[in-house]
Order: structure tokens, then C-alpha cells, then sequence
């Protein structure tokens, strides 16, 4: 046998591994690069425009206003940012109007804060604006200026170059939006191969666990909801992403579909659990839903290239043409027309996410 010492790699403990591994971190930062930039100029711009051209001494509150209300989160909108910026504008008057009667201390700031806090809470029912809000009154109590107001006036000027770099330095508005889009299309599809598979088997342990899966889609799409709100605000403003704003408006009639189409998979879900109670396969059902499946996974695929839309859109129509419970189990039980039927609104949901109108995706579907 060899004495020679294992290769390095496999020293290292798997947990260490990862921890040591830079893809992450570059993957982070590459991110996060538009936001870093966005914050960079805004805060030079700010503190350069309050100093150079206002004369103000130490424009401090210009460059915080700007780092606090962009920040490094996914929502940049432009109202976030606004209502960030405002809290702070709140914050920095009320202590100003306290440093001018009462001056600056102990009591000072305690009164600064909790009238602050107040206001905050009176003005909006946001937990970070009325934080906005008391850390710019902390500032303004502790840091002494040489003239009043001269903070709020740099406020301004942090707060208009924040809402200015949300234009013209945009994050990516798509990134986001579209990794989103895809977390929610492999969950409803993990969902999907779940509930065909148990009612392949006639597997209930394994239709409740669909229906578990079902029921968690919904974090997925609020996800997505965000995402796509945020990246509609910045494109609405951005003069650079004009051609943006009509793929992102295409993406949200998606959305709005599979919003649709996820509640209703939960309906399909909870009459898989039942059908399965009996531990008999049903496998034409099975059949029918894995082309649905298939059908999502072709709306997902025209998200990237809308030349595949007209693709779904027949895909969707074959497997709404057949949506006869009768037609498909002429011997079938009620339980297994039914859930045939459940399966009807869905596939009107998916119809509609390839743009057509809901009357339209309806009148694909048998009469009954």
C-alpha cells in the first residue's frame, strides 16, 4: 500500500469545501455590481453637488441618504426608493426643529427619537421608514452643523440623486424577474411529475406530497410579483429600457396566468389525494396531467423567445380538446371525471399565459 498523503482536496471536510469554494461570492458580486455602482455615483454626485456647488462644510447626510435608500436589496423601484428617501427627510426635520429649540444631548436625542418614531409611524405603515427616519435623527442630535436646515437641504440632494441613478445607472431588470420566473416553473413542474406519478401508483403518500408542493407555490409567485413590480417601475423611468417594458409587460400576463394556474393546481391536487385513497393507479388521468405538464413547461420556454408562444398556445389547445371526461373514461368513476374537470381551469390558465384572452382559452374546452 501506498504511504502517500491523500490529495489535499480530499482533506478538507465537505462542509469547509463549500465554504471555500469562490464561485458564490463571484456570483454575489456580480450581482450586486449594478446596485454598488448605483450607490458609488449617487453618493459622490450628492456629497460633490453639496459641497462644490451649496458650499455646505461636511455634506454628510447627502452620500448616507443615498447609500440607505438604494441599498443592495432586489426591490430598486423607484417608490421604494422615494419612500426611503422621504422617512429620512422626516427623520432629519424633526431633529433639526429639536436642535434648534433644545440644542443637542442626551435628552435631545431621546426626544428626537421617540418624536420621530411617532410621526414615521402616524405617516406610513412601513417598519424602514420610520428606521429611515430615526437614524437620520441620530445623525442630525449628535453630528453639530454650523447653520440649521443645511441637512435637510443635503437630504434633498442625497434624494434626488438616489431617484436619479434608478434611470440612468438601471439594475438589470430582467435578472432578477427571470430567475424568479424560473424558480416558480421548476416547482410547479416538480409539483406536477409528483401528482403523476402518484396517480400512476395510486400512491397517496406520494399525492400528498404533491399537494404540499402545491400548496407552496405561492411563496414562488408573490417572489416573482416583486420582482417583476420592481423591474416594471425602473423600466418605466429608465430611458435606456424602453425596450424593455414590453417583454416585462408580456412576463407579467404570464404571471398573472400562473398565478391563476398554481391556485388551481392545488384544486387538482387535493383530488389526486382523494383519488388515490383507494391505492388504484389511475393512469389515463396520469397521462392527461403529464401533458399538461408539458404544456408549462413550453409557456416557460416562451418566456426566453416569443416565437415559441404560438408552440404552447397548440400544445394548450390539443390537450384542451380532450378535456371530456366522458370522452377520455367513458367508464371511469365520478371521482376520476372529476378530476378531469379540475383539470379544465388550468389548462384555460395556461392557454391564457401564451396571450390568449380567457373567453377564447374557454371556448377550446368540450362542452360538458
Amino acid at each position: 500500500m501506498s504511504d502517500a498523503p491523500p490529495p489535499l482536496t480530499e482533506a478538507i471536510p465537505v462542509g469547509w469545501r463549500a465554504q471555500l469554494d469562490p464561485r458564490p461570492r463571484l456570483r454575489r458580486l456580480r450581482e450586486s455590481a449594478n446596485a454598488i455602482l448605483q450607490i458609488v455615483v449617487a453618493a459622490t454626485v450628492a456629497y460633490s453637488f453639496a459641497h462644490g456647488v451649496l458650499g455646505h462644510p461636511a455634506p454628510l447626510i447627502a452620500a448616507t441618504v443615498t447609500v440607505s435608500s438604494l441599498g443592495l436589496v432586489r426591490d430598486a423601484r423607484p417608490r421604494r426608493v422615494l419612500q426611503t428617501v422621504l422617512g429620512m427627510l422626516v427623520g432629519i426635520l424633526v431633529a433639526e426643529l429639536i436642535a434648534m429649540v433644545a440644542g443637542s444631548g442626551w435628552w435631545q436625542l431621546s426626544l428626537a427619537l421617540a418624536l420621530t418614531m411617532t410621526v414615521a409611524r402616524l405617516l406610513s405603515s412601513h417598519a424602514g421608514f420610520t428606521i429611515a427616519a430615526a437614524i437620520q435623527a441620530i445623525i442630525v442630535i449628535v453630528v453639530p452643523a454650523e447653520a440649521p436646515f443645511l441637512r435637510l437641504i443635503d437630504g434633498v440632494v442625497g434624494g434626488v440623486a438616489a431617484l436619479a441613478v434608478t434611470a440612468l445607472i438601471p439594475r438589470n431588470p430582467h435578472k432578477a424577474e427571470r430567475r424568479d420566473a424560473a424558480a416558480l416553473f421548476a416547482a410547479t413542474g416538480k409539483t406536477m411529475d409528483t401528482l403523476v406519478q402518484a396517480l400512476r401508483r395510486g400512491d397517496r403518500l406520494r399525492a400528498e406530497r404533491g399537494l404540499q408542493r402545491a400548496r407552496a407555490l405561492q411563496r414562488h409567485v408573490d417572489r416573482w410579483t416583486d420582482s417583476l413590480d420592481s423591474g416594471l417601475s425602473i423600466a418605466r423611468i429608465s430611458p435606456f429600457l424602453r425596450r424593455a417594458r414590453s417583454e416585462l409587460q408580456r412576463h407579467e400576463r404570464v404571471k398573472q396566468a400562473m398565478d391563476l394556474a398554481t391556485r388551481n393546481l392545488r384544486v387538482v391536487a387535493r383530488r389526486a389525494v382523494y383519488q388515490t385513497d383507494d391505492r388504484r393507479p389511475r393512469v389515463v388521468v396520469a397521462e392527461v396531467l403529464a401533458e399538461i405538464a408539458r404544456v408549462v413547461a413550453l409557456v416557460e420556454d416562451s418566456l426566453d423567445d416569443i416565437a415559441l408562444e404560438p408552440a404552447a398556445r397548440e400544445a394548450g389547445k390539443a390537450v384542451a380538446a380532450r378535456l371530456d371526461p366522458r370522452g377520455i373514461l367513458p367508464d371511469g368513476d365520478l371521482g376520476e371525471h372529476n378530476l378531469i374537470v379540475a383539470m379544465r381551469p388550468l389548462v384555460t390558465d395556461l392557454l391564457a399565459a401564451t396571450g390568449m384572452t380567457p373567453d377564447d382559452a374557454r371556448a377550446c374546452l368540450p362542452r360538458l
